[in-house]
This record gives C-alpha cells, sequence and structure tokens, in this order.
C-alpha cells in the first residue's frame, strides 16, 4: 500500500516528537564517564585493570523514548568490561568489587546508595538528572564463545565482542570457572547499526552538509535518526499504550528491535519503513521443533523468545499486539484527513502526544485553535481507550442493529437508562437488549470498555470482543456495574466472516465510586 501525503507527514512528525532532548544524551555520556574515572583513580580496587565502558540498550540503538507517564525518567543501561581472567576473580568477587567502589562514589557525590540486583548495580541520580543508571560487571569471552561456537558448527560473526557477565543466581557464582552467563550487547549493536547502514550514512552525510561540518564525525551518532529508529520508537509507544494496564506483559523491546531491524528494507520514509516492518517482522520468528525462536543475533545459542515456552501469554500477547499495530497503523496510512489519522492513532499512541505532533510548529499540521477544541471533548479517554481492540472483520453493511438499556437495583422493578445520562450506583444490574433485520445465520459479538482505576487495578478493563449465543426471540446481553468509571458498550453483528452490522457505542454508565 502507497500512505497518503498526510498520514506520510503525520507519522514522520510523531516519531520526531518521540525524539528526547540531545541533552539527555550528553548527560548520560557524561555521568558514565565520570564513572570510569572513578574506577580508574589509584585507590581504587580497578586502579590496574584495564576497563572498557560502553553504554547498551535503547540509548545506544537511537531508540530510547519518553515514558508514557509524561515524566522523564530514563534508564541507562552500561557495561563495564574488566579485563581480568576468569581463572583468578570470581563473578561474586567481580560484582561485590564493583558495588564497593559504587558506595564510595554515591557517598562522595552525596547520592543514595547504589542499588544491588541478581546481575547489575543501579546509581538513582537526583531528580534533576532525570535517570537512574544500571551498571553490568562483565569480562571479555571472546575466546572462549569463538571455541564454542565451532564446535557446535555455528556462524562467528561478532563472537569476539562477547563478553561474561554477573548472576547471583548461576550455579558458579560463588566458584572459580570459566561458565559464567554471556552476552554480546556490542556485538548486538554493531549487527543492528549495519542493518540500516546505508540509511544510516546518507542521513549523516546530509546533516554534515547542511550543517556546514567538515567531516562526517562532527556528526553525533546520537542525532542521527534513521527511518528504522523512527519506526521501533513509534512501536514501543503502541506497545506501552497497548499494555499499560498490565506493563509486564508487554512484547520486550529487544524482540520488537530485533524483528523490526531483520523486517527493515532501507525505506527512505518513517510511514514506509513502520508499514513494511508490521507486514513483515513475524517471519523472522521461527519454530526449532515446536519452539517459537528469535535469534539473539550476536549470540546463536540465545533465544529472545525463551520466555514464550514456558509462559504461553507472552506469546499470545505479541501476536495481540502485532494484529492491533497492524490495524492501526495501515487504517491511518490510508486516510488523507488529519482529524481522522488524529483519531485513529490517538487510543494507541496517546492524544496528548498525537496533538503535539500534529501542532508541531516545524510541521504545522494542525492549528492551535482545533487542537484545544479537540482536547475539550468530556469523554475523550473513554473514546480512546488503548486496551479498546480493533474491529477485525471487515465491513459489509447488510443491515442494522440497534442497542436499548435497561437498570434494575437490588432487585426492584427495572428504568431505563440513556446513554450518557446520571451516573448509576456501583453494583447495579445492567441489561441490554439488540434489535438487527440482518438475515440469519450471524454471530453476535459485544464489546465492552471499562475505565477507572479500580477497574485497571483488578485488570477488568476488557476491551475485547465477546461472543454471545445466538437464540431466537431477542438478544439480550446482562452485565453488572462493578467499577467506578465511565464504560461503553457496543454490539455486532458478523455474517460469513464479514462486520454485517454495528450498533454504534454506548456510554452504559458513569458508575458512582
Amino acid at each position: 500500500m502507497s500512505p497518503t501525503l498526510a498520514s506520510d507527514r503525520f507519522i514522520s512528525a510523531l516519531a520526531a516528537t518521540l525524539d528526547i532532548p540531545a541533552e539527555r544524551y550528553e548527560s548520560a555520556d557524561k555521568s558514565y564517564r565520570s564513572i570510569c574515572t572513578w574506577l580508574e583513580r589509584s585507590e581504587s580496587r580497578f586502579s590496574n585493570v584495564d576497563i572498557d565502558a560502553y553504554i547498551q540498550g535503547s540509548f545506544r540503538l537511537g531508540t530510547v523514548i519518553p515514558p508514557i507517564s509524561g515524566e522523564e525518567h530514563y534508564d541507562l543501561d552500561v557495561v563495564f568490561e574488566f579485563d581480568l581472567s576468569k581463572a583468578t576473580k570470581t563473578q561474586q568477587g567481580l560484582y561485590e568489587d564493583l558495588g564497593y567502589e559504587l558506595k564510595l562514589y554515591a557517598a562522595r557525590y552525596g547520592m543514595q546508595a547504589p542499588s544491588d540486583w541478581d546481575r547489575c548495580w543501579t546509581l538513582n541520580y537526583a531528580d534533576t538528572a532525570q535517570f537512574h543508571m544500571d551498571l553490568l560487571p562483565s569480562v571479555p569471552d571472546g575466546q572462549r564463545q569463538r571455541f564454542i561456537r565451532e564446535q557446535r558448527a555455528m556462524t562467528l560473526d561478532f563472537v569476539d565482542r562477547s563478553i561474561s557477565i554477573t548472576d547471583k543466581n548461576h550455579g558458579n557464582y560463588a566458584h572459580l570457572s570459566e561458565d559464567w552467563p554471556s552476552s554480546n550487547p556490542h556485538g548486538y549493536a554493531d549487527w543492528f547499526y549495519e542493518c540500516m547502514k546505508p540509511a544510516f550514512d546518507q542521513k549523516r552525510r546530509a546533516m554534515m552538509l547542511a550543517e556546514a561540518k567538515a567531516d562526517i564525525a562532527d556528526i553525533p551518532v546520537f542525532r542521527v535518526k534513521t527511518p528504522l529508529q523512527s519506526a521501533i520508537k513509534i512501536l514501543k509507544r503502541h506497545r506501552d499504550m497497548r499494555f499499560s494496564d498490565d506493563p509486564d506483559g508487554r512484547p520486550t523491546s529487544v524482540v520488537i528491535s530485533t524483528l523490526a531491524a531483520h523486517s527493515y528494507g532501507q525505506e527512505s520514509s518513517v510511514t514506509g519503513a513502520l508499514i513494511s516492518i508490521l507486514q513483515s517482522m513475524d517471519r523472522y520468528i521461527v519454530d526449532r521443533e515446536g519452539v517459537s525462536w528469535i535469534e539473539n543475533p550476536s549470540n546463536p545459542r540465545e533465544n529472545f523468545a525463551d520466555s514464550w515456552e514456558q509462559e504461553p501469554a507472552r506469546k499470545d500477547a505479541f501476536y495481540d499486539w502485532l494484529d492491533t499495530a497492524r490495524t492501526d497503523f495501515v487504517r491511518a496510512a490510508e486516510q488523507g484527513d488529519l482529524n481522522t489519522i488524529i483519531d485513529a492513532l490517538a487510543p494507541r499512541m496517546g492524544r496528548e502526544l498525537v496533538e503535539k505532533a500534529a501542532s508541531n510548529p516545524g510541521q504545522k499540521l494542525l492549528s492551535e485553535a482545533s487542537v484545544i477544541k479537540r482536547a475539550k471533548s468530556a469523554f475523550q479517554k473513554l473514546v480512546d481507550a488503548p486496551h479498546r481492540k480493533p474491529v477485525a472483520w471487515p465491513t459489509v453493511p447488510v443491515g442494522y442493529v440497534q442497542v436499548e438499556g435497561a437498570m434494575a437495583r437490588n432487585g426492584f422493578r427495572e428504568t431505563v437508562f440513556h446513554n450518557d445520562g446520571v451516573p448509576l450506583p456501583r453494583g447495579s444490574s445492567l441489561s441490554f437488549v439488540a434489535n438487527t433485520d440482518v438475515p440469519r445465520p450471524f454471530k453476535i459479538y459485544w464489546q465492552i470498555v471499562n475505565t477507572g482505576e479500580a477497574a485497571a487495578k483488578a485488570k477488568k478493563l476488557r476491551g475485547g470482543f465477546e461472543q454471545a449465543t445466538v437464540t431466537t426471540g431477542t438478544l439480550i446481553r446482562r452485565e453488572d456495574a462493578s467499577y467506578a468509571g465511565s464504560h461503553t458498550i457496543e454490539c455486532f453483528v458478523v455474517k460469513d466472516g464479514y462486520c454485517a452490522a454495528r450498533s454504534g457505542r454506548r456510554t452504559v454508565c458513569r458508575c458512582l465510586p
């Protein structure tokens, strides 16, 4: 498909809105280099050890995004690679030595003492710094990993970048052993940048010429944003919103980044890259003897989807998110009207974010007056519920379906209530009557969407499609007003795999606490 000009411009603006300020990168770089200096001082336990420190994760890949909370606090992942031998140093010894120095560093600069985790230490900086730093101790492991891969006839790509890391849960944590957990963040970053090298080099060279720089190296890597990086940021934001009520169940960033990088075809536009990635990314999930496998490009022995086998819900969550993202962005890309595009993406990206993108002075997509008018909708939050699943059936209208409602409280006489009417007491019994002229046979689905803190805590936000039993006579749906907040209900008639009729959303109640 070919995106419309309006959608292409808007999605590009959306990606730019997700960029974090350059000073965040500069502050992060300055902070971890300060720790390197501390570890190299003469009194340090590492004073005679060569240290290679580098940033990993989304900061390294250029795919970091602001938190959906709006509070700009970021996770900075830093690897400290110490030139030490595993013949003389245990995982525990290395981990505790780094912790000792970090505690001294924190005390010296009036910081909170570092927190210890299974693999790393965390330094919490002051709120003004707006980030915390996870510091992972490691030692080189390229030679050992090369031998292992050669023995198993595996690719040797990026093998010399391999490291061994510490892990309190590892069997050899307290013992001298060559067998440590393995990782390869350097190699992964090298692979990632190789996947977008033509686009990256072209963008960096264009920036050099535009800014009249003498050399391409004068353009810092973190300032270069390719369509691949921008697409990943959009997908991560979409994921965060989709799983706002269950952040622990969301697909991991490394899974999204790996599949996206595999799928990127050097498209020159953000929209083109986004659509291409969404259409292709699941093709790079392979089946190995019944196990879903997403290979780490820098370590073929590692499966990024290894948790799917023990927790099938994580696999289901990934495919659910992918289907939703495909539907949302393909529909948005087809639209030529900016307001329609905004309404299509606001539920999954956040209305504040999409309005900000549309009103960006550099883009001039939407007037300030229009933004203010749209933002004042009383039920916009309800309409934008990110957990509301998109309609999966293609629409072929055959007839109509209408929904009427009644309320009965504590067994008393039923009274009719109105759409967006008087708030109802919590615990009220609700019944909805659907009438349709669509010829049988057909299937009936109801979509109930809850909002509010109570429903979120109880994990009862819902938003999916619930099939009803079709019997003779009137179609009835019964619900209870169990959670404070505004809620909607909609009825769908599905015939021969098509949506033959839909009732439209009803604001069924504004339930009182």
